[in-house]
């Protein structure tokens, strides 16, 4: 097995992960109402002129400006999820190990 395909395995389960964490469990609908908030709050801000009529509006800017913050809460939610899935199963790897270690000091094993 080659060293890339190595390492392509992981990072595409890695991947997988990821996509699953960021369209399941609330993901979508946390970050879609902070980018509702957070994403008017900006457009208030960078589109003044536009919102109280002295000019037009930049359509394409507004949407950027809602994605960005729907797309950093997701990214963060997932990251989070990632590292305590990541926590979670280097702590199950512990009790593993030190099952087996206890069974072999009693000799069960």
């Amino acid at each position: 097995m080659s060293f890339v395909r190595i390492l392509r395995k992981p990072v595409v389960r890695q991947c997988r992960e990821a996509g699953e964490l960021a369209i399941s469990d609330g993901t979508p609908r946390r970050a879609a109402k902070l980018a509702v908030v957070v994403g008017t709050l900006l457009v208030v801000i960078n589109q003044w002129e536009a919102v109280t009529g002295v000019g037009s509006m930049d359509w394409l800017k507004v949407a950027l400006t809602y994605c960005v913050p729907y797309l950093v809460s997701t990214y963060t939610s997932v990251s989070k999820d990632m590292h305590l899935l990541r926590d979670a199963e280097i702590a199950r790897q512990s009790v593993h190990e030190e099952a087996q270690k206890t069974q072999v000091r009693q000799g069960t094993l």
